[in-house]
């Protein structure tokens, strides 16, 4: 049938009449040669004969249906944890198969009128299961309408999977039968984008490849704001079925009395790039740039004067710090007198003699904007101005500190409300951890060493509760693995670091952008999962920088969206392909010769003919089933994927502490429909447990 110019699938399968007959005519001729005037000897070649071509027929006919049955309906595919493939060199995807011209063809025959019933359920079944609403609640008729919805092959009735969509668009491919499809593993260095709308099979999937990464041993890194229990559950018991639960990691805002404790501005290159990640959360359009401009540089003076000083910046320091810069500015210029034994000593003297002179409150510092500073501190600041120091961090401090107070707190008024979001209550303690507390039994972590041990870490946000502080230590997070590689990459130990960001919109940043283009050589592979095009333009508020971020995804994947925009993304990037259409044209003539004994000529004919259509049309997307995508694999080339639905029999057997936990997420479970509710509200100011850890 492939050989014709029209491929006929939409039809009776006639090949079951051949078949019979072909059958028929065998058993004649083994029964009753004479019939056929054989002798005994050739009517049994005869009869093999005959069954043999009636064998070809009847699969040829069974083909036919098989495609006809699968159009309506095709089976669940849940992949067991045990099952899923394991290589170093691919990484499974699902089953399907490549995507070419035959498919748009047979997608536009199944789209004609007359070929609704193949497409339709029947009516017989549409009437069934409105008996089944009907009669859901009757008592006598109860057993009956349990038996319709008896999901088994035994059921002729039974009900569709629930995947829903139109299971017509894989059914399509499904004549020359589907393979595994991999992604290379060295693609994946270019990253990868998973777009789809809510509860389509996202997070699903993302276990699928969790898993694998696990199992390969890659570091693995999962960004999860909205908190999904059965992906937490998933990455433990791979973790411990790898034998790797002693590199495990569970960070989640939502639980900081179980949490391991990470310090987001703790571990840099260079010192400017602590005020680079809290100055990145606060707007930069308009008149706020350049508040924002001042509060890094702000950040930026406390930040090198707490690293001279020896201790770790954390967000507790820089508020307290960012509340009154004074104590710092008290605290460093006297490390630096000490330090460099100025005057060899003498400098305590003329200290205590400035204080001494503040007593009569008659000296000039004391008034106009500095009267309400303390003695030591503007005795320290005279003795730098009298004898004309020259270090580099004192002088920038001093700087700010000749800013009057009042008008000090109005230009860094945005950064106050961020800070104290990120300083209230248990999360200081996850956020700004206290490094000589021997006695807290929550790890430590960084990327650092995550990445030299080979770690697996699960990052959950608590987004619901506080979307705000999620998106800020989110941000932080990726700044802080952006400047992580700038170290892996210029050593030579690098290893595959596997960042898996669920619902990344809701955590995107401008430090996103820097680790999907430049990172790729540090071995990182990013893949990223979202909604819609829209929900990356709304978080960026830049068309351009959307585009730049969402073309630095060298692969994806495209489950069902509900936006023509989103599912243009992936049509408009595939060239148009040619596709046949039958039409059938029918004509009669009348004969106006008198006494002609002809009275009217018919003709009908068939007209083969082309035309140009796109290859995968933006509604085969909008109509895609549950757990089916289209990818763009292998340098573009688009493929129909069923995506494997993980076994809810995997997550068993968890330890109870760990499901205790998982329960509560499952409780405070969110999604992110309503992410274009969210704005921080200081874009509004102007001027592990131990258990998991091993």
């Amino acid at each position: 049938m492939s050989n014709y110019p029209v491929e006929a699938l939409l039809r009776p399968p006639v090949e079951y009449y051949a078949a019979g007959t072909y059958a028929a005519c065998a058993a004649i001729a083994l029964a009753a040669p004479e019939a056929f005037m054989l002798v005994p000897g050739v009517s049994y070649f005869a009869g093999a004969a005959l069954l043999t071509r009636g064998g070809v027929r009847y699969l040829q006919g069974r083909r036919i249906r098989r495609y006809q049955k699968g159009l309506r309906r095709l089976p669940w595919y849940v992949l067991p944890s045990r099952k899923i493939p394991q290589s170093q060199h691919r990484q499974f995807a699902g089953m399907g198969f490549r995507w070419d011209e035959r498919h748009a063809q047979r997608l536009a025959d199944l789209e004609r009128h007359e070929h609704r019933k193949y497409r339709d359920q029947t009516k017989l079944i549409s009437w069934l299961r409105q008996f089944e609403v009907r009669h859901e609640q009757s008592r006598w008729l109860s057993l009956l309408v349990k038996a319709l919805r008896w999901d088994s092959r035994l059921n002729p009735v039974r009900p569709e999977p629930p995947g829903g969509g139109v299971p017509a668009i894989h059914a399509v491919g499904l004549l020359e039968g589907e393979q595994p499809i991999y992604q290379p593993i060295a693609d994946r260095n270019a990253h990868t984008l998973v777009l789809g709308t809510t509860r389509v099979g996202k997070t699903r999937f993302a276990e699928v490849q969790i898993t694998q990464d696990i199992h390969r041993g890659d570091v693995v890194i999962v960004f999860d704001p909205k908190g999904d229990p059965d992906l937490f559950r998933r990455m433990y018991i791979e973790a411990k079925r790898a034998g790797r639960l002693d590199q495990f990691y569970f960070f989640h805002l939502g639980y900081p009395e179980l949490s391991a404790r990470y310090n987001p501005v703790g571990n840099y290159t260079r010192v400017t790039e602590v005020s680079s990640r809290i100055a990145g959360q606060l707007p930069g359009e308009g008149q706020s740039q350049a508040f924002r401009e001042f509060v890094w540089r702000y950040v930026n003076n406390i930040a090198k004067a707490l690293t001279a000083l020896g201790r770790k910046p954390t967000y507790e320091l820089i508020l307290y710090y960012g509340e009154d810069i004074e104590p710092l500015v008290v605290d460093y210029l006297t490390h630096y007198l000490e330090r460099t034994n100025h005057r060899n000593g003498a400098w305590r003297e003329t200290i205590e003699h400035y204080i001494s002179g503040y007593e009569e409150k008659e000296d000039g510092f004391r008034r106009g904007k500095m009267a309400d500073r303390s003695d030591r501190a503007l005795a320290l600041y005279k003795y730098f101005r009298d004898f004309e120091i020259t270090d580099p961090v004192a002088h920038s401090l001093l700087k700010t500190f000749e800013y009057e107070r009042g008008y000090l707190d109005k230009l860094v008024g945005s950064l106050l409300p961020l800070m104290e979001k990120l300083c209230t209550g248990k999360t200081a303690e996850l956020l700004s951890p206290d490094y000589l507390d021997t006695t807290d039994p929550r790890p430590i972590y960084d990327w650092d060493h995550v990445i030299r041990e080979g770690g697996i870490v699960y990052v959950g946000l608590d987004a619901l509760a506080d979307p705000e502080v999620a998106s800020a230590v989110g941000a932080s997070m990726f700044a802080d693995l952006t400047s992580t590689s700038a170290r892996i990459y210029k050593s030579s130990q690098q290893r595959a670091v596997s960042i898996h960001a669920d619902e990344f919109n809701e955590i995107i940043g401008d430090e996103f952008i820097p680790l999907l283009n430049k990172a790729g050589g540090a071995g990182y592979q990013v893949t990223a999962y979202t909604q819609t095009w829209s929900d990356i333009l709304a978080r960026v508020k830049d068309k351009a920088k959307a585009g730049q971020v969402t073309g630095n995804f060298g692969s994806v994947y495209m489950l069902r969206v509900r936006e023509l925009e989103t599912a243009e993304m992936l049509t408009k990037q595939l060239k148009q392909v040619e596709i046949n259409q039958l039409t059938t044209i029918s004509a009669t003539t009348d004969s106006s010769i008198p006494g002609n004994e002809t009275h009217f000529v018919s003709r009908t004919e068939q007209r083969v003919t082309s035309q140009r259509v796109d290859l995968i049309h933006p509604q085969d997307l909008i109509q895609l089933a549950k757990g089916h995508c289209f990818a763009l694999l292998g340098g573009g080339i688009p493929h129909k994927i069923r995506l494997p639905w993980p076994d809810p029999a995997d997550l068993e057997g968890v330890p109870e502490n760990v499901a205790k936990i998982a329960a509560q997420m499952h409780d405070s479970y969110t999604t992110s429909d309503n992410w274009y509710s969210f704005v921080p509200s200081w874009n509004t100011s102007s001027p592990a447990p131990a258990e998991a850890r091993g």
